[in-house]
């Protein structure tokens, strides 16, 4: 998410805390991004965060790590050092986020065959057409 799509968003649905922020979160990689973090024993490179999510592109990561960062989810530390290091950890408020988003990722978990099961015929008729 671009800056510009960014303050629409939050001109939009300044009104709205729920959709403000789901808006803002509900993109294919902030909540596998907070997971890895979550996950993480200490704060993470971003080198490291893209070989646990190797089909995301540099752009795209580093453009929501700067949302997530910007929203307050993930903290963001550079080292002075050459050459430079940089660190992602989830803050307290990107953890209590992910106690939300716990259920979803559990329900995700346990009923991904089935859902995959009951997209099966759907995927298989558009391929015949």
């Amino acid at each position: 998410m671009n800056n510009r799509q960014s303050s629409l968003i939050d001109t939009i649905f300044s009104a709205c805390p729920v959709r403000n922020i789901l808006a803002r979160v509900s993109d294919k990689w902030s909540i596998l991004i907070l997971h890895e973090l979550r996950q993480a024993a200490s704060p993470l490179r971003f080198s490291e965060l893209q070989k646990k999510m190797p089909d995301i592109s540099q752009k795209m990561l580093t453009q929501t790590l700067r949302t997530l960062e910007q929203d307050g989810y993930v903290s963001r530390v550079v080292f002075a050092e050459v050459p430079p290091r940089v660190e992602y950890h989830i803050t307290s408020l990107g953890d209590s986020f992910m106690d939300a988003c716990r259920p979803m990722v559990d329900w995700a978990i346990d009923h991904f065959a089935e859902v995959i099961k009951n997209r099966s015929p759907y995927i298989q008729n558009a391929d015949n057409t």
